[in-house]
């Protein structure tokens, strides 16, 4: 595809930067970000254990105190080639939080949180946690792994306020979390995985780009187009997103999928898939999606 010089959303105009330092290393730690309003303690010890057997099965504490918290989650082996390991889940001490370091590209693509501005600002400070040596599991299994931890780790810090996960750049109330219906195995793309949405500057081309599967070893998706209304385009990734989970990516490059006629998903045309480098940062490999007389720019 034909590089882009300036990408915006909205009113903020970005600068287009697919520097290697921003690159997307697939099965990175996964990062979960609690943002409070007041600091907070580190809650008690038989409590965080309790929550957490509670949401992950048998769960060990092997390290507790001011500064960090570390469970195994022994429910799960992750296979090496000397050994077989439970993934370790770590939970950091609280700290100060500062939300104008977040980008504005990340800022103008938190969909799912109406007041994300009020948040990032009025949420002065955090508490980390992640999973370590997870990458190894079945990616279904990581993915069932770190959605556990999450709503484990919203119910031990009930003061808790927003949750910003660092992988896709999702920014959500933590209520939504607490209280939240959707399936076991449908958890890991609402959360976890972000739809994103651009205007390129001085066209009428747009761009859907999703980021975040990367963490699973699983392709995020990308649409350069226009003629169409982008909302259709987003439930169109969503569902490509959906069908490469349940399915463990089996879209090749060549291949085609349904493509969107009067609205709807449709066997009446067929988009044509391959893999290319992401038109957006960050760096990474991207399962490009061309949608016939909606497409814009060339194809290699």
């Amino acid at each position: 595809m034909g590089l882009l010089n300036k990408i915006f959303n909205k009113k903020p105009v970005l600068e287009q930067n697919l520097d290697e330092k921003d690159k997307v290393v697939p099965g990175m730690i996964f990062t979960i970000q609690l943002l409070f309003e007041e600091p907070c303690e580190m809650p008690d010890k038989d409590f965080m254990t309790s929550v957490m057997e509670k949401h992950l099965g048998e769960a060990e504490n092997y390290s507790y105190d001011e500064k960090m918290a570390g469970f195994s989650a022994n429910k799960y082996l992750a296979e090496f080639s000397d050994a077989k390991v439970p993934p370790l889940l770590s939970v950091m001490g609280c700290d100060e939080f500062d939300g104008s370091k977040i980008g504005v590209l990340e800022r103008s693509n938190m969909w799912n949180c109406k007041n994300s501005e009020e948040l990032l600002e009025s949420c002065k400070y955090q508490v980390f946690a992640t999973d370590m040596m997870a990458a190894a599991l079945h990616y279904k299994e990581r993915a069932e792994l770190d959605m556990d931890f999450l709503e484990a780790l919203v119910e031990m810090f009930p003061t808790c306020k927003a949750v910003y996960f660092q992988n896709c750049g999702k920014l959500f109330e933590a209520d939504a979390i607490r209280n939240h219906d959707y399936p076991r195995d449908e958890r890991f793309i609402y959360f976890a995985v972000n739809v994103r949405f651009f205007n390129i500057q001085g066209t009428e081309e747009m761009v859907v780009d999703s980021l975040g599967m990367s963490t699973l070893f699983l392709p995020d998706v990308q649409y350069h187009f226009h003629g169409m209304d982008q909302n259709l385009v987003v439930d169109h990734a969503y569902n490509v997103l959906c069908y490469i989970y349940d399915n463990e990516c089996p879209i090749e490059s060549g291949e085609c999928i349904d493509g969107i006629v009067d609205g709807k998903l449709s066997q009446e045309v067929m988009w044509k898939c391959q893999y290319e480098q992401a038109l957006i940062q960050p760096v990474r490999e991207v399962l490009d999606i061309c949608m016939n007389e909606y497409a814009a720019g060339g194809r290699e």
